[in-house]
């Protein structure tokens, strides 16, 4: 954990960079284009990039070494910025649709990396917890990086905010290389035959069958959640500026700040409960997790007065954050040699699910409310859950146990959730 820790400090700094990007480039693409529908260009080709990038990306960390990919996917990013900060104004506008499909194809490529490498950079027991690590340092990114966007902006230009950003990424680069870990599990075929290795990869394949209708259902849901997200995010500037008109930003600087601190809290919580337990929390905390997170968001958009709503928002955080450890680490229980293609799958279904979300939401608020289309989009969400809960309920554990009395294997733990 002493080398994954630094490996967090290094993606949190490159988190840092890409939630200050989110907002620095956007504004940039504005302020070049004058347009509006070039902006919102800008952000299809980044969203649709990644939807494609995913299934490329699962491809790519099953067959190449994993660190590597994930050093050059920031490398590649703080590449593009640079060479956009070189150009020429006139030859910008091109640039800008290049460095959105550089920057969300080696996001994702990067995610889906880092996600399928835990496990072996710090064994399947410590999973959970490194996965909170995560999640925390990206939180903390996410609040400094919203919060010191528009200062970095205002104040030192958009050349200072994306040499700063470019450098977040050669750090992120820079901690990973000198690192000595090891993100690819080791070959079976050097410990023992061919045929026990082959044995060995059959058997993997039929328990990642046997669980694929669940993993399928868990995956479907965060597809649906992205619905969900969206909505919130796209309604987020509109409801802020029904509350105070004369300060939209006030709103929104509160809810996000709060709803990170829910996060971060539940990533307490989470540690203290796998150390105290020894186990995780599994499908079943997932799907109720997911029912209470996007039941809060539809509240946050109801009207209460501001202190219930930001006590409800610090609720989304945290179920939010919860669900996100259980969902990665549920995933990173198949074996190695399918766990980057699932990851693939999973980061595609999630990109495309948010910016179908984006297109979804910003046409219904032209006719309904907020809250309408929070209700909705997370609604569905809801009502996905509840299936996903009903399935589970008939895939109880007995089944489970003679599956793996049949092939002989020894169960990881799930947890109790």
């Amino acid at each position: 954990m002493k080398h994954f820790r630094l490996l967090v400090l290094g993606n949190g700094v490159s988190a840092y960079g890409s939630y200050l990007n989110m907002v620095a480039l956007n504004v940039f693409v504005y302020d070049v284009t004058g347009s509006a529908l070039a902006a919102g260009l800008f952000m299809a080709v980044r969203l649709g990039t990644s939807v494609g990038a995913g299934f490329v990306s699962g491809r790519l960390v099953s067959a190449c070494d994993r660190k590597r990919l994930i050093i050059g996917a920031d490398l590649g990013q703080a590449l593009a910025l640079l060479v956009l900060l070189l150009a020429p104004e006139a030859g910008r506008v091109s640039l800008l649709y290049c460095l959105a499909v550089v920057t969300g194809g080696c996001s994702t490529l990067s995610q889906v990396a880092l996600r399928s490498s835990i496990p072996e950079i710090v064994g399947a027991e410590h999973r959970t917890r490194a996965n909170s690590l995560l999640v925390t340092g990206r939180s903390l990114a996410m609040i400094a990086g919203f919060a010191s966007a528009g200062v970095v902006v205002a104040q030192l230009g958009y050349t200072a905010a994306f040499v700063l950003d470019a450098g977040t990424f050669l750090v992120s680069a820079s901690v990973l290389l000198v690192l000595p870990i090891r993100t690819r599990a080791r070959s079976e075929g050097a410990a023992g035959s061919d045929g026990g290795s082959q044995g060995a990869g059959h058997r993997s394949v039929r328990l990642l069958w046997a669980g694929a209708p669940v993993l399928m259902a868990m995956i479907a849901v965060r597809a649906v959640d992205g619905l969900g997200s969206s909505s919130h995010n796209v309604a987020l500037p509109v409801y802020s500026s029904l509350l105070d008109p004369d300060h939209p930003a006030t709103f929104i600087s509160q809810f996000w700040a709060t709803w990170a601190v829910g996060t971060i809290i539940a990533q307490q919580v989470l540690a203290r409960h796998n150390r105290r337990t020894g186990h995780t929390l599994g499908e079943r905390a997932f799907a109720v997790g997911a029912c209470v997170m996007s039941g809060a968001f539809i509240i946050v958009f109801s009207g209460l007065p501001t202190v219930p709503t930001l006590a409800t928002a610090l609720l989304a955080g945290a179920a939010d954050g919860v669900t996100e450890v259980v969902y990665v680490s549920r995933l990173q229980l198949v074996p190695d040699e399918q766990r980057g293609r699932l990851f693939g799958l999973s980061a595609s279904a999630e990109n495309a699910g948010f910016g179908l979300g984006m297109l979804i939401s910003g046409s219904l608020l032209e006719s309904f409310s907020p809250f309408q289309v929070v209700a909705s989009l997370h609604g569905l969400a809801i009502v996905l859950c509840l299936a996903l809960l009903t399935l589970l309920v008939l895939r109880r554990s007995p089944a489970r146990a003679g599956r793996l009395r049949e092939t002989g294997d020894a169960p990881v733990p799930e947890g109790r959730g």
